[in-house]
Parts: C-alpha cells; sequence; structure tokens
C-alpha cells in the first residue's frame, strides 16, 4: 500500500509517494505556485498593495493537485489503485475568505478587484495594529486564553486578519460566509467536507478548551466583530490522523488517485513534521528552517511560556501538550541579502567557481573565528514572531565599518537566526518545558556550516531529517492513520519517520565565544524591543503615513 503527502509551502506545492510499510519514498514532484506571493500588485488589477500585505490566489492550490501528485505517482512507477490515503499539510495561518459552499471570493467577479477577497498568507503582517487591540484588551479584561499563546496573539493569526477585513473593506466582510484556513480549505477541496483540523485552531484561531473567544470580547473590538466565530468560523473540529472523507471523483480527476481513498485531517507544516522525524516525545524541538523557521515541540506538562504562539491539548500528536514559536525571517533575510548587498564581483567568482552566492558566501564566512567580523545582528527583518510577537519590529546590525565584508555581515545574519532560536530555546526552559534535543528540518538543512553555528549558540546536539520533503512525509504519515493502516500518530512515526541523531554537537571553545556574542543580542533585542528605543515603530509610522509634520524641517 502506497500514501500520498502534499506540502503546500509559501511558494510552491510538493507531493510525494510514500511505502505505508517503511516509509520509503518513492518518488516526488514540486509545482510553483503561478501567482507566487503577491504581495506588490494585485492580480487582475494595477492596484499596488501597502507595505506588509502578502496574499496569494487559491486555484494555485488546486493546480498544485492537478500536476505534482499525478507525476509523483508516476514518477514513482506503480500502479494509482495501490494508494489508500492522501494527507496535507498548509503554511498557517493562511487564511482565505470563501462563501458557505467554499469558493473563494477572490474567484467572483465582483470581488477580483478587491485586494481583502484574497488568500492572505501567513507572512501578510498588516494586521498588527488589530494584533494590539486584541491583546490590550484581552489583557484588560483579564481574559483567560491570553496566557496559553504566551500573552499575546499575533497579526498573522485568525482573529487579527479577520478584524482587518471588517474595518478595512466592511463589503467583503459582509459577503465572506466562511474564514477557513487554507489547510482545510484544500482538504474541504478533496473530499467535499468542510471540518476544522484541532492543530489550527487551537493554534491560530484562539480555541481552548472546546471554546473560542466570547461574544462580548469580541464585541468590545468592534460592534460588527460579534458574531465572527459563529457566523463565519465556527465549524466541527477533528483531530489529527482522523479521515475527513473520502476523495470526491472532481478530485479523484485532478489527482488521478482512486476515488473514495482516505482524505486525512490538514494539518500545518511545521506541526506535521514531528512525527516525520520521530519527535513525538516531551523534549524534542523540531525547528522547521525554510523562509521562516517554526518550532514545536510536545511536553506532559502545561506551562506559560511567554511569547510562544500557542499550546494545544493534542496539537501534535494525542495525549500530549503541543507547543508552538518561530522566527519570521530566516531563509527570507539570507536571500534578502544576497539579492541586495552581494557586489558584482562575488557573485562573477561565485559562477567561476559553479557555487550558489549563497554557498560562496558561506565558505567565506565559515573561515572566519567566532567574533571575527565585529559584528551583532538582530533577526527581525521581517517581524518577530516569538518572543516578542511583535512584527513592527525590523532588523539591525551593529558593528559595521568600511571594512566589513559581505561576508562578515551574512554570517552574522546566520548567527542572528541562530541567536534567535536560543533566545526561543531559554524562554521554554525558564517556562519549566525543558529541551532536551533540536531537531532540524527544511531547506536550510543542506547548510553544514549554519547547522554547525546552531548546535554550538544553542549549546544542543542537533538531529536532522532524513527526508528531504519531511512536512510532505509526515502528511504521508497521517495519511496512513487516517486509511487505518496505523493504529494512531506515535505507531505510524515509529514505522514511517526518518531521521539522524545527534549530527551535530556543540563545540566547546565557540560555544563559549558565542555565548559573549548571544549577551551582546540579549542586550539589542530588549532595548529595540521590550521598550528600550520605539525607533522601529515610528519608522514604520513614518513609512506608511510621512513625516510628521513636527519632524520637517528639523536637524
Amino acid at each position: 500500500m502506497f500514501v500520498v503527502g502534499v506540502d503546500f509551502g509559501t511558494l510552491s506545492g510538493r507531493a510525494v509517494v510514500v511505502r505505508v510499510s517503511d516509509g520509503a519514498e518513492l518518488a516526488s514532484s514540486v509545482h510553483d505556485y503561478r501567482h507566487g506571493v503577491v504581495d506588490e500588485v494585485l492580480p487582475h488589477s494595477s492596484e499596488e498593495l501597502p507595505p506588509d500585505w502578502a496574499l496569494q490566489v487559491p486555484s494555485d492550490y488546486i493546480d498544485v493537485l492537478k500536476t505534482a501528485v499525478p507525476e509523483a505517482v508516476q514518477a514513482a512507477g506503480i500502479d494509482p489503485a495501490q494508494v489508500v490515503g492522501i494527507g496535507t499539510d498548509f503554511t498557517a495561518c493562511t487564511v482565505l475568505p470563501t462563501l458557505a459552499d467554499g469558493t473563494p471570493l477572490s474567484e467572483l467577479p465582483e470581488f477580483a478587484d478587491r485586494k481583502h477577497a484574497y488568500v492572505k498568507l501567513w507572512k501578510h503582517h498588516a494586521a498588527q495594529r488589530h494584533a494590539d487591540r486584541i491583546n490590550t484588551l484581552a489583557a484588560e479584561r483579564g481574559e483567560w486564553w491570553l496566557p496559553r499563546y504566551g500573552g499575546l496573539i499575533s497579526s498573522e493569526w485568525e482573529f487579527a486578519k479577520g478584524l482587518q477585513v471588517l474595518e478595512e473593506d466592511p463589503h467583503v466582510y459582509a459577503a465572506m460566509e466562511r474564514w477557513v484556513e487554507a489547510a482545510d480549505w484544500i482538504v474541504w477541496q478533496l473530499c467535499g467536507h468542510y471540518v476544522r483540523n484541532a492543530c489550527t485552531a487551537g493554534y491560530k484561531a484562539i480555541y481552548q478548551d472546546g471554546s473560542y473567544p466570547s461574544r462580548e470580547f469580541l464585541e468590545a473590538l468592534n460592534p460588527e466583530f460579534g458574531d465572527f466565530v459563529t457566523s463565519k468560523v465556527e465549524q466541527p473540529i477533528a483531530q489529527l490522523g482522523d479521515r475527513a472523507g473520502a476523495l470526491t471523483a472532481e478530485a479523484a480527476a485532478w489527482t488521478g488517485l482512486p476515488e473514495g481513498i482516505a482524505v486525512a485531517v490538514g494539518n500545518v507544516d511545521a506541526h506535521v513534521t514531528a512525527p516525520a522525524v520521530q519527535a513525538v516525545e516531551p523534549g524534542q524541538m523540531v525547528a522547521i528552517m525554510g523562509t521562516s523557521t517554526c518550532h514545536v515541540m510536545n511536553s506532559d506538562v502545561l506551562g506559560q511560556v511567554p511569547g510562544m504562539c500557542g499550546v494545544v491539548d493534542g496539537g501534535i500528536v494525542a495525549g500530549l501538550w503541543g507547543y508552538e514559536a518561530g522566527q519570521s525571517g530566516v531563509g527570507d533575510i539570507f536571500a534578502w541579502f544576497v539579492d541586495n548587498h552581494v557586489p558584482p564581483g562575488y557573485v562573477d567568482e561565485a559562477e567561476r567557481r559553479g557555487l550558489s552566492v549563497h554557498e560562496y558566501l558561506t565558505e567565506l564566512a565559515a573561515r572566519q573565528r567566532v567574533g571575527e567580523h565585529g559584528l551583532v545582528a538582530l533577526d527581525w527583518h521581517s517581524g518577530n514572531r516569538s518572543v516578542l510577537v511583535n512584527h513592527e519590529l525590523s532588523g539591525v546590525v551593529v558593528g559595521q565599518t568600511l571594512s566589513t565584508r559581505p561576508e562578515d555581515t551574512y554570517r552574522a545574519l546566520l548567527e542572528s537566526t541562530a541567536f534567535g532560536t536560543r533566545t526561543i530555546v531559554e524562554t521554554f526552559q525558564q517556562a519549566g518545558i525543558p529541551v532536551t534535543e533540536l531537531v532540524v528540518a527544511g531547506g536550510l538543512l543542506k547548510n553544514q556550516f549554519l547547522m554547525q553555528v546552531y548546535s554550538d549558540i544553542t549549546g544542543l546536539p542537533l538531529s536532522t531529517a532524513s527526508s528531504e520533503q519531511a512536512p510532505a512525509l509526515g502528511a504521508a504519515i497521517h495519511a496512513a492513520v487516517a486509511a487505518g493502516a496505523y493504529p494512531d500518530i506515535r505507531a505510524a512515526a515509529g514505522a514511517m519517520g526518518k531521521v539522524a541523531r545527534n549530527v551535530y554537537t556543540p563545540d566547546p571553545g565557540r560555544q563559549k565565544s558565542y555565548d559573549a556574542l548571544f549577551a551582546e543580542y540579549t542586550r539589542l533585542h530588549d532595548y529595540f524591543g521590550r521598550g528600550g528605543n520605539d525607533v522601529m515603530h515610528r519608522l514604520r509610522e513614518i513609512r506608511r503615513t510621512g513625516v510628521p509634520e513636527s519632524l520637517e524641517g528639523s536637524g
């Protein structure tokens, strides 16, 4: 028997065909989204998007089912009749407004030119002001659910984005009959049934102990927001690994898979990765490192971790508390630097040697001793998800001189993301949630120097995913459970998951040197992130609205 896992990422979707008995991956296929990330100009319109917007087009997701899935099955050389289930995972919180039948509003002619009708990608951060109001009100009212999210709700999540739609485009809000996580929408398209998955409901929709925020709380934010849960969000919730339904005839035609096979309940790319790397026990923190990094782990302890993205009962596997934290920018930061700050001579030399610019800069950076570049950076170029939960923050590099070279800054940026992960790990430790192992998956895993830097800076052994498509493998594991091949996720992970243990271990000398740099990172982190200097917020405001009159002409 075989299952198919489909991972919907930020720029593309990838499908993998997996053998149920042992998790062997027979073939995979990747399909790039035609529209990619819409962050400049709205499709079908000349309207330029404001700063911090990030949208997508839902038909791109269907194209993945129509192309990547049949290509992967064909490449695997198997009879499609041998496939018993399909599972999916998605970036989160990626959310879209639809009609009651699941039709995206952006696909209706009357809404094609309205930006709020489109999918809001996880890295859409334009709802920060709405998140600030949610946090302030929740703290003032002493809402019991706020500590479950480290004391702060993110602008990336469902309620902040939903409030933004209401207040910036009431017409779209009124037409919106469902506010749907893309993780659930794609399952809806596959099986014809709309069920919410427990993962996104708990982490992204403030669903705790069987309830959402109260109507009274929502009305206090905006009287028109009072029925947001009951009219647009609330839906039956299914547990991870459950069967959401059977593959419809239409979806079978898209994918080339047999009609009626099991469709697994949706999941999140980070959380679905944990069983793929056999990290389903307490203390094993999984860092899925790509354009951003998501940190997930299980614990048998319910704790309050400042700045965590949430703690959910059964949020990763049944019977344990699932924790989530994250960094909004990691690979995106490295790509930004390479795309905008590397001189032509470096690009030419990398090409001459048959290397990517990233590989060339990494090679140069790796020759340095710790601290040789004289720099320290803050990894906030896309805001801060944990532990500050503030997307108004921005990147900083301190210590640059006229002798600073590109590889110096590049290494400082690599190190800054590792410092950000150490900040998250230590915050968990201080809250009484032990972290004993860091398991890394994702595209950045291939940078061996970066992995060693993470081990040296965190002081933890690093295990690594053995699959290059760990989220897709994780989705396939959930499909196997949904199809009845295994009794639960733990059993399936033991048979189908793959991990290489303790591939990287911290070097004591470098670890000690990094401690000194981390102390400087922490000083900057607290100075700019905890109210010592709000210049980043002021600059964001100037960017949005222009220089205040009080500052014009000042010198």
